[in-house]
This record gives structure tokens, sequence and C-alpha cells, in this order.
């Protein structure tokens, strides 16, 4: 096994970050330990289910317009690299903040055959900038005041 490998196998399998791979249907096909922590089912119950099950039910259309778009066009703004924050939903429905990036799989002549999406819980730093922005909007309330 080449080092290349080691790494792929360690990072995919044990990495912090949830790392989930859907097919063009959108079905989980692969769901390492990261994403077992993240949303809290465990891969033998998350692989074959449908994306739908991270994806609060209010985001869903949205998500699947985008989803069927890439599948069909190839294209997303969201596939070199930048990263999108959206909110996401644990297997016990509490609502997590995420941020990810998504890589396209092909197949040998080019054909996007799913996506895999690298995924980070930021929602205690969403909710410290958010009480941030509170605290400011109070202490400028306060000075206006003055």
């Amino acid at each position: 096994m080449s080092i290349f490998d080691e790494v792929a196998r360690a990072v995919l399998r044990e990495g912090a970050d949830a790392i989930i791979a859907a097919d063009r249907n959108g079905s989980i096909t692969f769901w390492n330990a990261g994403a077992e922590r993240l949303f809290g089912y465990p891969a033998a119950v998350a692989v074959g289910q449908s994306l739908d099950i991270i994806i609060p039910e209010r985001q869903r259309q949205r998500h699947w317009e985008g989803y069927r778009r890439v599948m069909a066009t190839g294209e997303s703004r969201y596939a070199h690299g930048e990263v999108l924050a959206v909110p996401g939903v644990t297997s016990d429905g509490a609502t997590v903040s995420l941020e990810f990036t998504i890589v396209p799989l092909t197949d040998e002549r080019g054909g996007i055959t799913g996506l895999v999406a690298v995924m980070r819980d930021v929602t205690a730093r969403f909710r410290e900038l958010r009480e941030l922005r509170r605290k400011l909007a109070e202490t400028a309330l306060r000075s206006g005041r003055q």
C-alpha cells in the first residue's frame, strides 16, 4: 500500500470532519466516523438512506433543486473549494450549523456520478458570533442614548 493510500484511508475513516458521499439520486454511499460523531447515525444506518436524514425539512426543496442542477449540468459554484454554510439536523433532531465543501465524483467519461461533502460543525462559533453581534448592537444602542 502506498503512503497516499494510507493517508487517504486514515483521513476517510477517522478524520475529525464528517465525510459523506452520495450517488446521483442523493442516497448515501459513504459515511465516515466523523459523520457518525456529528450526526449521530452509525454508518450501518446512514448508508443507503437519503441525504434527507441530515437536511432540515425547511431546507430540503432548495437543497434538492441545487443537487439536481449539479447532477444535470456538472456545475456547482461550490465545487472549487468554496465553503458553503448551511444548517443540518442530527439523529436526535438538534439543528447544527455546518460549513462544507463538495467534490464531484465522476466516471471515466467525466460524467458526474455523485458528490462527496467534507463537513464541519461550526455551531459553537456561529453562536459566539451571534452573541457578539447582539452585544455590539446593545452597546451601540446605549451609546446612542448618552
